[in-house]
């Protein structure tokens, strides 16, 4: 360090990512079987994306048959590794046995399932000759990979795939289309803008295929020979793909384009706003920018839905702009619900913003009103024969179809029915697979495509977030019949769930506490896992959330302080303090 001359300004270089990456390392000569091990698994952590360095701790035999991408093992920590001694009286070699907490699988389609439980798989190691005398090498290993939860979640990261919703309508009747988000995971660090675009062209995952269609033709790839893509100068992508993919109308064309487009928008690292699609020899196919795919796909949010509602303390439903100041005072909605005349419990605005649908006081009786000053509320849809002041119906959720649901608690008949449009004579019971007799929906929230289904279930003193998928089916009658299938759990780790809003494609907000702990608020995805680096402060006593599709919007909740919101970067700030039933459009 100089004591003395001038100074001299010096700019700081700038890294564009300081994240740790770990690079693997050889195996030693004459490496112990616990060295062999160790480095092994110290490998399977590294950035390579062939993992060619851990192949160099198995023997020839053993590297030929692995499969690393067949499925990965999430422990909440790293793996153990213990010696055991020989796997028989004969055996010359060494057995190790690896074990930990399982939190999660990743299958071969990148899907995340939750799966808790004690993990345990054995390595087998055994002298190999080598050009520089015998040496240990694994010659048997568990499929696929396993890592610690951080080493998981360091390597790889979320992204969601875009498919087009199954509707029960024509394609004449729905010029736009919906797209149903399908997270999968990629690796950060091996192209994953690439990744995401074989994802893509692989298809759905298989928990979401029956709800779901491609526009890609079966067996749509890249072109033989690429391995990898990136954009222009102009932030165009050209994706030239096989011969499968040729025989398409430039409608179907644009259709695939917009999957990718829409993909690759919710990819962090993506600046791509335009895709062009060739042929095998290329031929250009089609070429479409981000203005022409939202004129395709139906749009998941719109500036309408920035207005925030609730409930004041008269009863009466008013609502404000979602980017209007916290000490605005709310306005009356126009219509029988912004006058009080009937007391109310919780509400659903349509994501049209033209009425609502509204729970009465005592749970027992559900309407919908129009925003419309001469309108009247109308006779009840539905009534609950419940009594008890906790039973009743729950929060009604409007899907992006403009179908109406809603939960009845009643524990001598509960069920999930949906209205059709909205109306009373569309209404139609769901079933849902897999449910007991004892079990009781409490709540649902649908996601804007109308696709998935987000149930509060309450079973044996608990309540826990459960994923659907939605099934819709003719009747044969010009009706629909529908169906919630495959139920998943989405917050594993949370004991009991109190409020849960959808806040994105595959996000959600939830609302809950863990085993033995206080009530926290998270982001938890769709398939279970989740996001990092997305804490949330905390809040005393929520009963109710609310989120909107755009993130920029401010969450809402109900708490001991009433009405309040969270905009970006900011704290929690009330907004009425007699207000409840907070919601956004949907």
């Amino acid at each position: 360090m100089p004591d003395s001359g001038g100074l001299e300004s010096v700019e700081a270089s700038q890294r564009p990512d300081s994240q740790v990456r770990v690079f693997a390392l050889p195996p030693r000569d004459g490496a112990t079987p616990t060295s062999v091990v160790d480095g092994f698994l110290e490998a399977l952590t590294s950035d390579d994306p062939s993992y060619a360095m851990a192949r160099k701790y198995l023997t020839p035999q053993a590297a030929k048959g692995w499969k690393p991408g067949r499925k990965t093992v999430v422990l909440a920590d790293a793996p153990s590794a213990r010696p055991v001694g020989r796997q028989n009286d004969g055996d010359e070699g060494q057995l190790f046995e690896l074990s930990g907490q399982q939190v999660a699988t990743v299958d071969q389609q990148q899907a995340y399932q939750p799966e808790s439980g004690q993990y345990d798989a054995n390595l087998h190691l055994s002298l190999v000759k080598t050009a520089k005398g015998n040496q240990w090498r694994i010659d048997s290993l568990p499929t696929g990979v396993v890592l610690g939860e951080s080493d998981f979640q360091r390597i790889y990261q979320s992204v969601n795939k875009y498919y087009y919703a199954v509707d029960s309508v024509s394609e004449e009747q729905a010029p736009q289309k919906q797209l149903v988000a399908d997270p999968v995971f990629v690796r950060q660090w091996t192209d994953p803008l690439t990744e995401t675009v074989k994802e893509v062209l692989a298809g759905p995952t298989r928990w979401l295929d029956r709800g779901v269609r491609t526009a890609f033709p079966t067996g749509a790839g890249l072109k033989d020979g690429v391995q990898s893509l990136a954009p222009d100068d102009a932030n165009k992508l050209t994706v030239p793909l096989n011969k499968h993919a040729e025989a398409v109308t430039p409608t179907k064309c644009k259709e695939m384009a917009a999957q990718l487009l829409f993909s690759l928008r919710d990819l962090s690292s993506s600046s791509v706003n335009e895709v062009e699609l060739k042929r095998a020899d290329g031929r250009y196919m089609c070429a479409l920018s981000e203005s022409e795919a939202d004129a395709l796909v139906a749009p998941r949010r719109s500036a309408a839905l920035d207005d925030q509602y609730f409930l004041d303390g008269k009863g009466r439903l008013v609502r404000m702009p979602g980017n209007s100041s916290s000490d605005r005072d709310p306005e009356r909605v126009q219509g029988p619900l912004g006058e009080g005349e009937q007391p109310l419990r919780s509400v659903a605005v349509s994501r049209d913003q033209e009425r609502a649908a509204v729970v009465s006081s005592d749970g027992r009786s559900l309407y919908v009103a129009s925003f419309v000053s001469s309108a009247s509320l109308g006779d009840a849809l539905v009534r609950s024969h419940a009594v008890g002041a906790k039973d009743g119906l729950s929060t009604p959720s409007w899907d992006g179809r403009g179908d109406l649901w809603v939960a009845d608690r009643d524990p001598r008949n509960p069920r999930l029915l949906v209205f059709g449009q909205g109306l009373g004579d569309k209404m139609r019971q769901v079933s849902v697979e897999g449910l007991a007799d004892s079990v009781r929906i409490e709540a649902v929230k649908m996601s804007a495509d109308g696709a998935r289904a987000a149930l509060l279930v309450r079973e044996k003193g608990t309540t826990s977030l459960r994923i659907g998928r939605v099934e819709r089916q003719s009747d044969g009658d010009g009706g629909i019949d529908y169906s919630v299938a495959d139920l998943r759990v989405a917050a594993p780790e949370m004991e009991d769930v109190t409020a849960v809003s959808w806040a994105g494609g595959s996000r959600l907000v939830v609302v809950g506490r863990e085993a033995g702990e206080l009530q926290q608020m998270r982001y938890v995805q769709s398939d279970g896992s989740t996001p990092t680096g997305q804490a949330l402060p905390g809040l005393t006593r929520v009963s109710e959330i609310a989120a909107s599709e755009d993130d920029r919007l401010p969450l809402l909740a109900h708490s001991d302080d009433g009405i309040v919101r969270l905009p970006s970067g900011a704290a929690w700030q009330s907004v009425l303090k007699d207000g409840t039933a907070p919601v956004y459009p949907g």
